[in-house]
């Protein structure tokens, strides 16, 4: 799936968002679902704690919602990445 420009744009300003509040966590890359097409996976590195997990995923839910609603693209932030492999959590 290719990103059009508005997604690019949504995806690059909820990345900065995110660093900014949480500077634990870095944006490493956008991909569409393997569930759905339509829905992108905004993929983050995983923060030091649980704590912070769910500050990300409170805050990410909001704003993903917002984008959802004004600009009709589902997004959704994956903390899933530690040391740049992807993290399966049981």
């Amino acid at each position: 799936m290719r990103l059009n420009y508005k997604q690019e744009e949504l995806v690059e300003q909820l990345a900065k968002e995110i660093e900014a509040r949480f500077p634990d966590v870095k944006f490493v890359e956008a991909n569409p679902s393997p569930e759905n097409d339509r829905t992108l996976w905004l993929e983050f590195t995983r923060p030091p704690n649980d704590d912070c997990l769910m500050e990300i995923i409170e805050y990410a839910s909001n704003r993903t919602m917002d984008i959802l609603l004004d600009y009709g693209y589902h997004m959704l932030v994956m903390p899933i990445v530690g040391n740049g492999v992807t993290v399966i959590q049981a």
